[in-house]
C-alpha cells in the first residue's frame, strides 16, 4: 500500500475511536467459534483482536484467562501470578474480567498497587524477582499482560508469560488457545467468574508495587549516576502508554535532567500523529507516529519514545532524526560488550535472522558468537535467563539484555532499558547513538535494509512456510554466488517458517503474513541501494520458482512473482 497523504500529520476527530461503542461492544458482542477470526488465537504476541470486530471480547478473555488457570494448575506452576495493564480502552474492561476469573479459580494474583498501568517489562521483572527467591522451592510465578502493544486504539491483546518471564512458546499457548476455544465453542461452561467487588476484596487478590520494584532496580543494568554527572538531556515520550507514571519517577529518583515530553493518557491517542497508512497506532520505530518528538529533537540530547505496553524503543538524536531499529542494535551490541566487564565471556549476541546482517559484522569484530533465531522474542528467553546470551534484539526496535553482573533483568522485551542504554552511550562516549554507528559503518560498510510485501494466496504462504532447502533451484543472487538457503535458523535449528537466502554481501527473507495475502520479503545489501533493489526483484522470482517447484498451480491463484508493495510501517 502506498504511503498516506495524511501520514505524520496530526490525528482528526474523524481518526478517533468511538470509546463508549468499543467498550460497550466488548459486553454485548459474543463471538461465533465456529468463525476462524472470531476464535481465540494466540499469535507471537498472545491474542488480539477488536470488540468491534468480535475478535476481543469479554467471551474471549473469560475462556482465555479459565484456559490458563488450566495450564497452569497442571503445570504445577501455583505461585502468584503478575497481572498487568497497558491505556489501551479495551486493557481495562479485559482486566477486571481476567480478575474475576482468576479469583474464582482461587489463583494468588499481584494486582498493580497503585492502580496504574504496568509496561510489559515490569511484570517480566516481577516474576523473575519472585521466582529467583523461591528458587526451586516450589511456588513459581507467572504472569498475564493485557496489551495489543502498538496496535491501534480500537484493539485489546492478552498474552501470557509463564515462570521463565518472558512470552510463552508455542507449546504452551497452542494448549491455553485450544482450551480456550473449547470453551466458546461449549458456550463458556467449565469458565469460573465471581463479581468484580467480591474478586478483589478474595482473600487471594493481593497488590504489588510493580513501578518501585523497577525503578529500584535499574541501576543493577543501566548506569544511572553516570548519565546523571553527564547531565544528559533527556526528553522521555510515552507516547500515551505504560510507561507515562514511570518516566518522570526515573528522573526524579536519580537525578536525571529528563522531561516527559507528553504526560497525557487518552484512549482515543487523539494527541498521536498518524502513522504511515493514515491510522493511529504508537509504534516508537515509525518516522510518522513519532514526528511530533522528532521536530523536537533539537532541545534534547536524546529524545525516546515507548510503544503502549513500553516494551520498543525509539531513539531520536539531534544529528540524525529517529534512528533506524538495526542501526540502534548493532550500536547497542558493540557498546554493551565493550562496556560490561561483569558479563561472562560466553555471553553470545542473540538477533532475529531478518534483522541487520550489520550485528553479525559488529559481534564477529567483537569476538562475541553470534546466535541467529527465528521471529519472536521468545527465542531469547532461555538464553537470557541462563547468561548464554547476552543480549537479544528483534528488527521491529525489542530488545533486553543482562544486568551489568550478567545476570538476568527481564527476559521480555525492555524498551525503557533500552532507551535508557541511548542515554548512558552518550553519557560514556560523548557521542550520540546516531554518531556511533557512523563510526561502526566506517568500519564495517553501510548497508541498505528495506521490507516489502508480494502477493501470494493463502496455498502459497502454506507452502512458503513449509519450503525444503533442496526446493530452492537458485544458485545466484543479484551477481553473487548464493552461500545458504536457510528454512531453520542457525542459531536453534527452528523452522523459520519461510526462507532465507544470503550472499557475501547481501540477503533476503521470505516470511508468509499472518494476516493478509501478501509475503513479506526483508533484504539488505552492502553494496548500496541499487544492489538492494535487485536483490528485492530476484527474490520475488526465487520465491515464485520454489512455490512452482513445490506445489501444482492452483485457478485463480496470484503470480508470486508479481510486483512488491513497499511497506513503511
Amino acid at each position: 500500500m502506498p504511503t498516506d497523504s495524511r501520514a505524520g500529520q496530526p490525528a482528526e476527530r474523524c481518526d478517533l475511536v468511538d470509546v463508549a461503542r468499543l467498550v460497550t461492544a466488548y459486553y454485548s458482542e459474543h463471538p461465533d467459534p465456529s468463525v476462524a477470526d472470531q476464535r481465540v488465537s494466540f499469535g507471537t504476541s498472545g491474542h488480539r483482536g477488536s470488540s468491534l470486530r468480535a475478535s476481543f471480547n469479554d467471551d474471549h478473555i473469560g475462556a482465555a484467562t479459565q484456559a490458563i488457570c488450566d495450564y497452569r494448575a497442571g503445570a504445577g506452576t501455583d505461585g502468584p501470578l503478575f497481572l498487568a495493564r497497558d491505556t489501551h480502552a479495551l486493557s481495562e474492561p479485559a482486566w477486571v474480567t481476567a480478575v474475576e476469573v482468576l479469583a474464582a479459580n482461587e489463583v494468588t494474583v499481584l494486582v498493580d498497587a497503585r492502580d496504574g498501568y504496568t509496561p510489559t517489562p515490569a511484570l517480566s521483572h516481577a516474576v523473575l524477582a519472585h521466582n529467583r527467591t523461591v528458587g526451586h522451592r516450589g511456588g513459581a510465578a507467572d504472569g498475564i499482560v493485557i496489551t495489543p502493544s502498538h496496535n491501534p486504539p480500537s484493539d485489546g491483546g492478552f498474552k501470557y508469560n509463564p515462570p521463565d518471564g518472558g512470552p510463552a512458546g508455542t507449546d504452551v499457548t497452542a494448549v491455553i488457545q485450544d482450551r480456550a476455544n473449547a470453551l466458546l465453542a461449549g458456550g463458556l461452561r467449565g469458565v469460573h467468574r465471581i463479581p468484580i467487588a467480591r474478586a478483589r476484596a478474595a482473600a487471594t487478590t493481593h497488590t504489588y508495587d510493580f513501578l518501585d520494584a523497577y525503578v529500584s532496580d535499574l541501576p543493577s543494568a543501566i548506569d544511572l549516576a553516570a548519565i546523571a554527572a553527564a547531565g544528559v538531556r533527556i526528553g522521555a515520550d510515552p507516547l500515551g502508554g505504560a510507561s507515562v507514571a514511570y518516566w518522570g519517577v526515573i528522573g526524579e529518583r536519580y537525578g536525571l535532567d529528563l522531561t516527559v515530553v507528553n504526560p497525557d493518557v487518552d484512549p482515543t491517542w487523539r494527541f498521536m500523529t498518524l502513522d504511515w497508512d493514515g491510522k493511529i497506532r504508537m509504534d516508537c520505530s515509525s518516522p510518522y507516529a513519532m514526528a511530533s518528538l522528532i521536530k523536537e529533537r533539537d532541545e534534547f540530547q536524546v529524545a525516546t519514545g515507548n510503544d503502549a505496553d513500553a516494551d520498543r524503543h525509539g531513539i531520536v538524536t539531534p544529528d540524525d532524526g529517529l534512528m533506524a531499529p538495526n542501526h540502534f542494535l548493532a550500536v547497542a551490541v558493540d557498546y554493551l560488550f565493550g562496556h560490561r566487564p561483569g558479563w561472562p565471556a560466553f555471553a553470545a549476541v542473540g538477533k532475529t535472522l531478518v534483522s541487520s546482517s550489520m550485528i553479525d559484522r559488529v559481534a564477529e569484530g567483537l569476538g562475541r558468537r553470534l546466535i541467529e533465531v527465528p521471529v519472536g522474542f521468545k527465542w531469547f528467553v532461555a538464553g537470557l535467563l541462563d547468561g548464554t546470551i547476552g543480549f537479544g534484539g528483534e528488527e521491529s526496535a525489542g530488545a533486553s539484555f543482562l544486568r551489568r553482573d550478567g545476570s538476568a533483568w527481564t527476559t521480555d522485551k525492555d524498551g525503557i532499558l533500552l532507551c535508557l542504554l541511548a542515554s548512558e552511550i552518550i553519557a560514556a562516549t560523548g557521542s550520540t547513538p546516531s554518531e556511533r554507528y557512523r563510526a561502526i559503518t566506517d568500519r564495517f560498510g553501510s548497508p541498505a535494509y528495506a521490507r516489502v510485501d508480494a502477493p501470494a494466496t493463502r496455498e502459497d504462504k502454506a507452502v512458503l512456510a513449509n519450503l525444503r532447502p533442496e526446493q530452492v533451484s537458485a544458485t545466484e543472487l543479484a551477481g553473487e554466488p548464493i552461500i545458504a538457503k536457510l528454512t531453520t535458523a542457525p542459531g536453534n535449528g527452528a523452522p523459520i517458517g519461510g526462507l532465507k537466502v544470503t550472499t557475501a554481501s547481501g540477503w533476503f527473507a521470505a516470511r508468509p503474513s499472518g494476516t493478509e495475502d501478501v509475503y513479506k520479503i526483508y533484504a539488505e545489501s552492502f553494496k548500496g541501494a541499487d544492489h538492494l533493489a535487485r536483490i528485492q526483484d530476484e527474490a520475488r522470482h526465487v520465491v515464485a520458482d520454489a512455490l512452482r517447484g513445490a506445489s501444482s498451480p492452483t485457478p485463480g491463484s496470484q503470480d508470486p512473482s508479481g510486483p512488491a508493495i513497499e511497506r513503511h510501517g
